[in-house]
């Protein structure tokens, strides 16, 4: 292909590029919910020494701060669903090639490349319906919200927020309800395994969208 048309081609792509800024941007929802993230939490009673006797709601879920999450598990979920979470800003490029590149040659099963930010966007913010218009509004809201918050901050949510079956959102809720244990004491094998967990490929239900 002449070098010309490849460089028509790019300045066709700036141009709609700069467009669908101008114009999708600004209809971009505010992120004020993942600064101030305050997630549902169930009702707990407790005996008088401290021990938990009854818990009510539809979400089971105990918040961890990121500190708090042990490094294997980290580098596990990492690892599975976005390994290069602190290097890009929000919209995995080389994802978005690998994967493209594996649906039409590899056949087989689709591979996605939304990212970590992407599925905190859509969780929080959009539909599941796989449209070319949620995805744009899903790219730009990733970046809207690695300028807002630290990369710490957004993996922070996601391990909060994620769904992993039997009502437990988040990887604390799941430790509790599949291994009978707090997170901090999961084992090796088991911080390794944190992607296989039942459920942990569903989608999260309607409710839990905004």
């Amino acid at each position: 292909m002449p070098v010309t048309v490849l460089a028509g081609l790019a300045v066709l792509g700036a141009l709609l590029g700069a467009f669908v800024l101008l114009v999708a941007y600004p209809k971009v929802p505010s992120v004020d919910a993942l600064v101030d993230y305050q997630p549902k939490v169930p009702l707990r009673i407790y005996t008088a020494d401290g021990a938990l006797i009854g818990e009510f709601g539809e979400e089971r879920r105990a918040v961890v701060r990121i500190d708090e999450v042990p490094l294997l598990l980290k580098q596990a979920v990492l690892a599975a669903e976005d390994e290069r979470f602190y290097q890009h800003q929000g919209v995995d490029y080389v994802g978005v090639l690998r994967a493209a590149y594996s649906n039409l040659v590899a056949g087989g099963r689709r591979q996605g490349a939304s990212t970590i930010t992407m599925q905190v966007a859509r969780n929080f913010f959009l539909s599941s319906e796989k449209t070319l218009t949620r995805k744009l509004y899903e790219a730009l809201l990733a970046y809207k919200i690695e300028s807002t918050l630290t990369k710490d901050q957004i993996l922070e949510i996601y391990l909060n927020q994620i769904y992993l079956g039997q009502r437990a959102y988040g990887f604390a809720a799941a430790s509790q309800i599949y291994f009978g244990k707090a997170l901090k004491d999961l084992s090796v094998a088991e911080g390794a395994m944190a992607r296989c967990w039942p459920g942990s490929r569903r989608p999260p239900p309607a409710s839990t969208r905004s």
